[in-house]
C-alpha cells in the first residue's frame, strides 16, 4: 500500500510517517499545504491518500473535491481533529472514502487504512449517529444547521475582533485596552485560527459582512 500524507503539521507529519511505514505500509510522498498534496496525487496516483482539513493553500475538502472533478478514484481519507457534522457530510457527499479523527489509537487507523483500501467507507466510531443520520436521509438539516463562526471567540478577542473591524492595529488596541503589543498579537492569532481565516483584514470583513460588531 502506498500512501500520500497531506498535512500542514510538519511534527505530525513525520510521526505518522514513521508509524505507518513500521506498520509496512509506504509513504511515498508527504506535503504541508493543499495545492501541493493535489498536485503530488495528481503524479504520483498513490493507493491512498490521508489528508487533513483545515491547511493553507487549499482546504482538505478543496482537495478532496478537486481531485474527485479530474478523475482521481483511488480512496481519499480525511484524517483531522474536527468532529463537525457539516466536514463529515460534506466530506462524504464529495467522494471522502473514510473520515479518521487524529485521536484514534494507531492500530485503530492502520486497520481502517487497509479495509479502506480493500473497498470499505470507514468513519470514525465517534461520529457513527452522525452517519446513520446521514444514511437516512437527514443531510439537509445537518447542512443548514446555523453555524456561529464566533462561537469559539473569547470575551477578550470578541472585543478585539471588534476593534480590528473598526482599523484599529495592534499597537492602539494595546493601548485601549491596557495590554502589551505581544498581547494583542497572541490575541489575532487566536482569532485567526478559530474562524479559519488567513489575516486579520479577512477577520474585520468576516464581523462587518455579518453585522457581529454592531451597536444599537
Amino acid at each position: 500500500m502506498q500512501v500520500l500524507l497531506v498535512d500542514d503539521h510538519t511534527l505530525f507529519r513525520s510521526g505518522l510517517e514513521t508509524l505507518l511505514e513500521r506498520h509496512g505500509i509506504e509513504v511515498i510522498a508527504t506535503a504541508g499545504n493543499g495545492r501541493e498534496g493535489f498536485l503530488m496525487a495528481r503524479e504520483l496516483q498513490p493507493d491512498v491518500i490521508l489528508l487533513d482539513m483545515r491547511m493553507p493553500e487549499m482546504s482538505g475538502l478543496e482537495v478532496l473535491s478537486g481531485l474527485r472533478a479530474v478523475g482521481f478514484r483511488n480512496p481519499i481519507v480525511m484524517l483531522t481533529t474536527s468532529n463537525e457534522e457539516q466536514d463529515l457530510v460534506e466530506c462524504l457527499r464529495n467522494g471522502a472514502s473514510g473520515y479518521l479523527l487524529k485521536d484514534m489509537e494507531p492500530t485503530e487507523l492502520v486497520n481502517a487504512l487497509r479495509d479502506i483500501v480493500g473497498g470499505k467507507t470507514i468513519v470514525a466510531p465517534e461520529l457513527a449517529a452522525v452517519l446513520a443520520r446521514v444514511v437516512q436521509g437527514d443531510v439537509e438539516e445537518i447542512l443548514n444547521k446555523e453555524v456561529n463562526p464566533f462561537a469559539e471567540l473569547t470575551p477578550r478577542e470578541l472585543e478585539i475582533l471588534c476593534l480590528l473591524a473598526e482599523g484599529q492595529s495592534n499597537k492602539v488596541i494595546a493601548r485601549n485596552l491596557g495590554i502589551s503589543d505581544g498581547t494583542v498579537k497572541l490575541h489575532v492569532k487566536a482569532i485567526l485560527r478559530k474562524l479559519n481565516v488567513h489575516s486579520r483584514v479577512e477577520a474585520a470583513v468576516m464581523a462587518v459582512e455579518q453585522n457581529f460588531c454592531h451597536k444599537d
